[in-house]
């Protein structure tokens, strides 16, 4: 599929770049917490993408660095090529490197009060929750049937209980995808 080859009329690069500073400004909690908040964003309310196709960019993002830049670049190229990809990027980045420059200066000068530690501290089951939040909807929506939910869990224990690489974890699992589809196609 070409960018905008599913739209009536293409994303501006602007709207890109706006788009992913409101993510990189509003996205709390990290990783799954911020791919939570770029999906609702380009799938549900925008209809950019399809869920498909934002799983696919998770994915991908999964190979190499951090997954919810990977994803929000996806997005901007699948959008409008290289140029969208990169203004995904730098607007995704750009509130985030501002805000932390700010408060690594903030925590440095101030770290050793009580009140600030305890606060930060205070953040954690928050976000345990949000990516709980995003596990569970992306679940019900993208894994049907007893082999996907079986794949689900064998992942799951292979990354989290196995502590398995996660390029590992991912060429194992497209290796069983892969085998299901052609026993599927030779049955069917």
């Amino acid at each position: 599929m070409t960018p905008d080859s599913h739209q009536h009329h293409p994303v501006s690069l602007w709207e890109i770049f706006a788009l992913f500073c409101t993510v990189g400004l509003t996205g709390f909690g990290g990783g799954m917490a911020i791919v939570a908040l770029a999906e609702r964003m380009v799938v549900k309310e925008r209809q950019w993408v399809s869920p498909e196709e934002f799983l696919h960019g998770l994915a991908f993002g999964q190979i190499l660095g951090p997954f919810s830049l990977n994803t929000c670049t996806f997005v901007g190229y699948r959008l409008r090529g290289v140029a969208g990809g990169l203004l995904a990027a730098a607007g995704f980045l750009l509130p985030s490197f501002l805000i932390v420059s700010l408060l690594a200066w903030l925590y440095l000068r101030f770290q050793h009060l009580h009140l600030l530690q305890k606060a930060l501290a205070g953040t954690n089951p928050v976000v345990i929750g949000l990516i709980c939040a995003v596990v569970l909807d992306m679940g019900k929506k993208q894994v049907r049937g007893g082999g996907a939910w079986l794949l689900a869990l064998a992942t799951f224990a292979a990354a989290a209980l196995l502590k398995l690489n996660v390029a590992l974890v991912l060429a194992a699992s497209l290796v069983w995808a892969l085998a299901a589809a052609f026993h599927k196609r030779g049955t069917s």
